[in-house]
């Protein structure tokens, strides 16, 4: 009690103490992490974040940051033990600044992804990071985690469409870097230590985005193929043709398309008969959806002519685009209406990919032959959800004791590909373990002196994405 007066005392804002309200923001999104909190708040300005940190600091209480509640890893959970304070900053939430000419906008940390989207769609501008979860992530978080996304592939990830960042450091100190600048060699790059650090160094509170022209077109085609390798050729194909202008290529198992249509709202079967593979692309920027559908037409003409495609549907309209893509953003939520899942956001060299994928499907059928591979990704950029649902009549648990089995059996496969086993997730508690195991010690004593250094006290997200 005597600390809760201490931080109503300094701080003025926004604070939760009744277990009723603050439970939603003690477990993770997933329902797997629950942890514990002296409090939760919601401050509305920098000022009080700042407020925050410094009392935190002073009293021995460590920070947990906090946007959408959106994560996949627990990085947004707070501890089951010790002194914590959870930070929840969707009350930050201004669009402070829009720049068109020098296509940035200026925002608030606690901005909804889908709030930023339609705020440079109003401007004339388009902001293209784009996620399942854009309705309640925020932009905090997504550069706390550096998102990656479904336009990967022609507009990089959340750390490519960021400028600049406002941070609140452990000292409850504000560097403000926000500036909206494409050059600045003017010494050591604060901005890129900050993104994908998940709160971990300090707390973002604002941000300069990227924005680009509206497209003038945006048209999508389902496309069915036999293999990876097919995938892949598909993919060259398009490079080769229109590298600028292919925004999308997804990569989707029967499996996944199956899981949809049981689960998805009014979700149908685009052709007549069952492939094992299917992509989806996204052509953008032509001057008309007539222009991008003759362009894809072009291009999977010359890719059946090769072999490489077994059937196609182009979208007739953007409405018909939006039906494609729902196939594509349903599986997270249909598998998890399926039952348990193990999990595996991984990312490989490109040209790895057509080789990893048959190997780590008969490794992990050796040991296990009655769970199901639920495959699918960003083939595009080398980014897979490579995950796995239970066999069937296989109960939760039975399933979910063989995940660190399964887990070592793919991410041992991905190390050895040279790939990484975070591709957009962030590491939270989930990897945190795995990653560090995996790491080489230069890179984890380096990783550790940065933060000791800037974080001396330890209060910042505590257990996440550093084992300490």
């Amino acid at each position: 009690m005597a600390m809760l007066d201490s931080l109503r005392a300094a701080y003025d804002g926004k604070l939760l103490v009744d277990a009723d309200d603050v439970a939603p923001y003690l477990t993770d999104w997933r329902k797997i992490w629950t942890g514990a909190a002296i409090a939760v708040t919601l401050p509305e300005t920098v000022d009080q974040v700042c407020t925050l940190v410094r009392w935190c600091g002073q009293n021995g209480v460590r920070l947990v940051p906090q946007g959408g509640n959106t994560g996949m890893s627990g990085g947004a959970t707070p501890p089951a033990e010790g002194l914590n304070l959870v930070v929840a900053l969707t009350r930050l939430n201004r669009i402070r600044a829009i720049d068109p000419v020098n296509n940035t906008m200026t925002v608030d940390a606690g901005v909804i992804l889908a709030s930023v989207q339609e705020a440079a769609r109003d401007a004339g501008r388009y902001f293209p990071l784009s996620l399942a979860a854009e309705g309640s992530c925020t932009i905090g978080g997504n550069l706390a985690t550096n998102a990656g996304g479904t336009a990967v592939l022609r507009y990089g990830n959340a750390r490519e469409l960021c400028l600049g960042l406002e941070v609140v450091t452990p000292t409850g100190e504000v560097w403000s870097g926000l500036k909206g600048l494409r050059k600045d060699n003017s010494g050591y790059d604060l901005r890129d230590l900050y993104i994908a650090s998940e709160g971990t160094l300090g707390i973002i509170t604002g941000a300069v985005l990227k924005l680009y022209p509206q497209p003038a077109a945006r048209l999508a085609s389902l496309v069915a193929v036999a293999d990876c390798g097919a995938a892949m050729g598909l993919l060259e194909v398009l490079r080769a043709r229109y590298a600028d202008r292919l925004t999308a290529f997804e990569l989707l198992s029967r499996e996944c398309l199956e899981l949809v249509l049981r689960h998805g709202h009014d979700a149908r079967d685009p052709f007549g008969e069952s492939y094992p593979w299917y992509i989806l692309i996204e052509f953008t920027d032509f001057t008309s959806e007539e222009a991008a559908r003759a362009a894809i037409e072009e291009a999977l003409g010359q890719a059946f002519e090769d072999g490489i495609v077994l059937d196609a549907v182009i979208a007739e309209s953007l409405a018909q685009t939006q039906v494609l893509w729902a196939l594509r953003e349903g599986i997270s939520e249909a598998q998890s209406a399926e039952g348990p899942t193990i999990k595996h956001d991984i990312a490989l060299p490109i040209s790895a990919i057509a080789a990893f994928m048959p190997a780590a499907v008969e490794a992990v059928r050796v040991s296990h032959p009655d769970i199901r591979p639920v495959l699918f990704g960003h083939l595009g950029d080398g980014s897979l959800h490579f995950n796995y649902s239970p066999g069937p009549g296989e109960d939760k648990a039975s399933f979910m004791a063989r995940q660190a089995e399964v887990n070592r059996i793919v991410h041992d496969l991905v190390m050895a590909a040279g790939g990484t086993i975070s591709a957009e997730h962030g590491l939270g508690v989930l990897r945190r373990d795995e990653a560090d195991a995996y790491r080489p010690t230069a890179e984890r004593q380096l990783m550790r002196s940065i933060k000791q250094a800037l974080d001396p006290q330890g209060i910042m997200n505590p257990g996440k994405l550093l084992a300490l």
